[in-house]
């Protein structure tokens, strides 16, 4: 299991002007599954995160790391193609990233991204894309639990920011055919009682109270969703479609930004 103390803290606003910028698209960039969004259409793509066939051989993401940025960078253009035309000089392309992703997975994210010809690009961590589209508007604490294929996170946010977060090296294919997921829910347990050791000031009992937001395709199981809300007592709390929680909530992100870069700027100040 790794944790905040892991990585350094890489806190930062994404709501400045982005100048120019009309058009836009959103990345949800799995092990499994890479998912886009546009605003104003929803979700566009949903594609297993593979770079054979058409692209390749084997897969580019391997428990939420970049192994192959080439091959990766291929399949992100075949979608930034379909998505947003040969002509990006307008747009601005918002990724995200697991929540302790290091820096070399973040560099060569944006990297890939800039490679696609946008104004701009923002990566930004999937709890707080997750938290944007279905947190509580008042930037009281919530704990965000991703349960991807073959990723398990737990992230603890307090207005906003990444207060603590855990990783473990194990997910949904991992499991067997048939088998009864008691690792990843033993997985999510030991995340939230080390998160429980190192809480000093009541944010992870407030989180706990409001309900854990569960995301990722793991999302979609009963016994997963069920054992984890049994084995921690509370409710949890899941979107409509959970497995497309974070992209929506980068795509969220991406519509506020382009507002902004739409509006007027201030007299007497530049964007």
């Amino acid at each position: 299991m790794r944790s905040l103390r892991d990585v350094r803290r890489h806190d930062r606003s994404v709501h400045r002007h982005y100048r120019g910028a009309t058009r836009g698209l959103a990345l949800d960039l799995g092990s499994s599954r890479t998912r886009a969004w546009i605003p104003g259409q929803g979700v566009v793509a949903d594609t297993a995160s593979a770079d054979g066939g058409e692209y390749g051989h084997g897969r580019p993401v391997r428990r939420g790391r970049i192994v192959d940025p080439e091959s990766c960078g291929r399949m992100l253009a075949r979608i930034a193609d379909r998505a947003l035309g040969d002509d990006r000089d307008d747009t601005v392309i918002v990724l995200s990233h697991p929540v302790l992703a290091g820096p070399g997975h973040r560099a060569a994210a944006r990297e890939m991204l800039h490679a696609l010809g946008p104004r701009d690009v923002i990566v930004l961590d999937s709890a707080r894309a997750a938290a944007a589209y279905a947190g509580p508007q008042d930037g009281g604490p919530l704990l965000v639990v991703d349960l991807g294929a073959e990723l398990t996170e737990a992230t603890l946010l307090v207005d906003g920011l990444v207060r603590d977060a855990r990783l473990a090296e194990t997910g949904l294919s991992d499991l067997e055919p048939g088998e009864a997921p008691a690792a990843v829910v033993r997985a999510v347990l030991d995340m939230v009682m080390a998160m429980w050791r190192q809480d000093r000031h009541g944010a992870l009992l407030g989180a706990l109270r409001r309900g854990p937001l569960l995301a990722g395709g793991g999302a979609l199981r009963p016994d997963v969703t069920n054992r984890i809300a049994v084995r921690l007592g509370v409710p949890v709390r899941l979107t409509d479609d959970p497995a497309t929680t974070v992209v929506r909530g980068a795509g969220l992100i991406l519509s506020s930004v382009l507002r902004h870069a739409a509006a007027p700027a201030l007299p007497g100040r530049s964007g």
